[in-house]
């Protein structure tokens, strides 16, 4: 049987900052629910601009998602270095080494 409120933590982590919020929202709540509830985006208006991916626990999801009681929902920024590209380089400054 579900809980009437579920305890949610909402985040978002960038270089210098780590903004967290401990929610309790009402059975049914979404990731949209949260995160507008959590006051990140008023707190952090560089989200906003960035329409940042979303997740819980690591795992990405869409923001209509249905949270469970302990959920963390996690906000992404966005890459600044592409991986391959970062790959590349990385193989480029061993082979010059070498």
């Amino acid at each position: 049987m579900a809980r009437p409120e579920l305890r949610i933590t909402v985040v978002y982590c960038a270089p210098g900052c780590e903004d967290l919020a401990e929610l309790t929202l009402p059975a049914g709540a979404t990731v949209a629910d949260a995160i507008r509830a959590s006051g990140v985006l008023d707190r952090r208006p560089e989200i906003v601009s960035a329409a940042p991916d979303v997740g819980i626990w690591g795992r990405a999801c869409a923001m209509t998602q249905r949270l469970e009681d302990g959920d963390r929902v996690e906000l992404y920024r966005p890459l600044t270095v592409d991986p391959k590209e970062a790959r590349r380089v990385r193989a480029e400054v061993r082979r010059r080494r070498s």
